[in-house]
């Protein structure tokens, strides 16, 4: 499973030229999930992504997690985070789950997300043509894995 994780001032879902889900202080949250995903990787990275400390204390260092802020999520699949381009310049998607095995996994981790942090949580639609837009805060961009847990 891989995360895109940005921390944004604000951030928006639109679906269909209607807005679908907005936050304000908080984080976007881009999932791709693979075959070999499993529920021990969305415990995971539900826990990393609500316990990662990228907001500002009064010093500016980042030591607050989401939970700290009280902050909001957005929590998008996107399908294309398990891209390989390794062979010419079309990217391949073949290490990306098909939706039948994709999205149970992205609902349960939707919903581990919310117990996690304690309160519910935005998302988009999945498999949806999703218009995403975005105030970066930083810019702060953290890439995790969980196979790799760098």
């Amino acid at each position: 499973m891989r995360a895109v994780i940005q921390r944004v001032l604000e951030a928006s879902v639109t679906i269909d030229e209607e807005i679908y889900s907005t936050i304000s202080n908080g984080l976007v949250v881009l999932i791709g999930i693979e075959d070999a995903d499993n529920s021990e990787d969305i415990i995971w990275m539900s826990r990393k992504i609500c316990s990662l400390r990228i907001f500002d204390d009064e010093n500016g260092t980042m030591n607050y997690s989401i939970k700290d802020m009280d902050g909001e999520i957005i929590v998008i699949s996107q399908f294309t985070l398990h891209s390989s381009t390794n062979k010419g310049n079309r990217p391949s998607f073949l290490k990306a789950s098909k939706k039948e095995y994709a999205l149970p996994l992205y609902q349960k981790l939707v919903n581990q997300v919310e117990n996690d942090i304690g309160r519910k949580i935005k998302t988009g639609i999945f498999g949806s043509d999703m218009k995403v837009a975005l105030v970066n805060d930083g810019p702060v961009t953290i890439v995790i894995d969980s196979k790799i847990r760098e």
